[in-house]
């Protein structure tokens, strides 16, 4: 695998993202965070993490002592999933797995988070249907696109917006995850409401156009959100939950930042975050997508960056603050970022391709190219078999 040539490694030893930080229960021994990754490598059916594979994806990844791993996202029940290569943390099969994986991250003197998500209008609504399930979002019928429209009319599994009843069994559902993935060993758990998937479908007034107490407002839109919030608290204590959000992000339809009032509305969910921790139930972090990455499927070289900036949580929150976005290309930006004693810097792609990634940060060693055409498929190529940079290096010379 080539070593990515296209910028200058800087050493960052000596610099605030080599500082300890306590996180919930844990403290960290760096500010380099595993973001949560999808990957599509859980066996189906049965959304089993993989027997093969990712007990050695983790492992590699969190060898480096006191990482905070934050797991791809997992679906806490059936009706949250939709998507058939996904992993799942309901079923016995399932659990046993994970509890595998985290014994590992453990043993390496790691720590463990799993990103809790309901996919919502971005499930396969025809793999629902097979399996008797619904095609659930925030509004009858307002499609993320055309194909998944034309799959739900085939299947005739229509977008259904989810009544009262069924978000309360959602949140019991969140709570169920939660408390399946601290019995197993996780030391907390992330709760996915970014990047279009069903939180986030609530948030967003493009695909919430509900006229009862979940909808309309500021307020009602945050609803959901905020009591899957108050419930984990209540199920495993604030310490063992954080979230993410991705105020800018324009992927699955969302408003983002083409939106120029929405920021209002990630400002108050941040702002009742911070009035449930000033009544002692100061959630463990809150994870923010950087605006530069309005789209996943793009390099951050492609979307522009002026569109707006996360700074804004720190006039509000004054806990710990996971920021995402193509950092570890960028050492001047995570010198910037982390000169606030609350934050640290969360990596995607990198750490897929650069299993030593805290390392090299460290010593100021290139990075290994990522293959984004493996991103998502369902091989051990591009999954376990990326190099340390002793290997790369090695490979490099051999040619």
């Amino acid at each position: 695998m080539p070593l990515v040539k296209d910028y200058t490694p800087v050493p960052l030893a000596n610099t605030d993202l080599f500082k300890a930080l306590k996180v919930g229960n844990t403290t960290v021994e760096h500010r380099v965070v595993m973001a949560p990754l999808t990957r599509m490598r859980a066996h189906a059916p049965g959304h089993i993490p993989n027997k093969d594979w990712e007990v050695v994806y983790y492992d590699q990844r969190s060898k480096r002592k006191g990482t905070m791993i934050i797991t791809e996202a997992v679906s806490p029940s059936a009706q949250s999933s939709g998507i058939d290569n996904a992993p799942g943390i309901w079923t016995p099969e399932q659990i046993e797995q994970w509890t595998k994986i985290f014994n590992k991250i453990h043993e390496n003197g790691s720590f463990v988070w799993v990103q809790l998500c309901a996919t919502g209008r971005q499930a396969f609504p025809d793999a629902m249907a097979r399996d008797g399930l619904r095609y659930d979002s925030a509004s009858d019928n307002l499609y993320m696109d055309d194909e998944l429209k034309e799959r739900a009319i085939k299947s005739n599994n229509p977008q259904h917006g989810i009544t009262k009843d069924e978000i309360k069994q959602y949140i019991k559902d969140f709570v169920q995850g939660t408390k399946n993935a601290v019995e197993a060993g996780a030391d907390g758990v992330e709760i996915h409401s970014c990047n279009g998937c069903l939180l986030n479908q609530f948030l967003d007034p493009t695909s919430n156009h509900r006229t009862d107490e979940y909808g309309g407002s500021i307020e009602n839109r945050s609803r959901f959100t905020l009591e899957v919030i108050d419930a984990l608290i209540e199920a495993v204590g604030p310490e063992r939950v954080g979230i993410r959000l991705s105020p800018w992000n324009r992927y699955a339809g969302m408003s983002g930042s083409a939106d120029p009032t929405l920021l209002s509305q990630y400002c108050y969910v941040v702002g009742e975050l911070e009035k449930r921790a000033k009544a002692g139930k100061r959630i463990a972090f809150i994870h923010l997508i950087e605006p530069r990455v309005t789209d996943i499927f793009f390099d951050c070289t492609a979307v522009p960056e002026d569109d707006g900036t996360n700074d804004f949580i720190y006039s509000i929150w004054k806990g710990v603050v996971i920021r995402a976005g193509m950092f570890p290309s960028r050492p001047d930006s995570i010198k910037a970022a982390v000169a606030n004693d609350q934050t640290m810097i969360a990596a995607g792609r990198y750490f897929i391709s650069t299993p030593d990634l805290v390392d090299r940060l460290e010593k100021g060693q290139p990075l290994n190219k990522y293959d984004r055409s493996t991103f998502y498929s369902f091989t051990k190529e591009g999954f376990t078999d990326y190099p340390t940079y002793e290997e790369a290096v090695k490979l490099e010379n051999s040619n």
